[in-house]
């Protein structure tokens, strides 16, 4: 036995729909109702704010004529205050030359590559502690390859004197002998 206890259910009864002609005698019921409504207010008001709202009531009906609506929105009439209508923009009407609005993420993007870009340029001047530490080793590597070449070649004068002392040797040696 399927759940709810019936055989059949409601899927195989006949649906009835709403004719068109029943709903435009509504919606023409609706706004005569509306009418009424307005000039029994009118009628209690003073003569000028009567005729505001004859000027709004008409800047409203052509806003409402020149909209069409889609779908089931003609027939249901909605009044939400939060609801934002979406306006479409033609191609000739949107400012490619206008400052253009950055998003967050992008802002900071831009941000942090200037604040590197800067930070490079002081380092190049020898303005950060990075930059300066970093000249300070370079002074002590070059001292110490200073005094390691000026080792080497005192080492290699040595050499020379030796082998020259060494050779003055020898060529007396082989002159004792001749």
């Amino acid at each position: 036995m399927p759940k709810g206890g019936r055989k059949g259910g409601h899927k195989g009864r006949m649906r009835t729909y709403t004719s068109p002609e029943e709903i435009d005698a509504q919606m023409k019921a609706e706004k005569e109702r509306r009418k009424q409504d307005e000039e029994g207010d009118a009628e209690t008001n003073d003569g000028e704010t009567e005729e505001k709202q004859q000027e709004s009531g008409s800047e409203d009906s052509e806003d409402e004529s020149c909209q069409k609506r889609k779908g089931v929105e003609g027939l249901i009439d909605i009044e939400n205050p939060n609801r934002v209508v979406q306006k479409s923009k033609k191609v000739t009407d949107i400012e490619l030359e206008g400052p253009k609005q950055l998003s967050r993420r992008e802002r900071e993007e831009i941000e942090k590559q200037k604040a590197k870009e800067r930070y490079m340029k002081m380092h190049l001047a020898g303005k950060t502690d990075q930059a300066k530490a970093d000249l300070a080793r370079l002074a002590i590597v070059r001292k110490q390859r200073e005094e390691a070449a000026r080792k080497k070649e005192e080492e290699r004068k040595v050499k020379e004197a030796a082998a020259a002392a060494a050779a003055a040797a020898k060529g007396l040696h082989t002159l004792s002998l001749k």
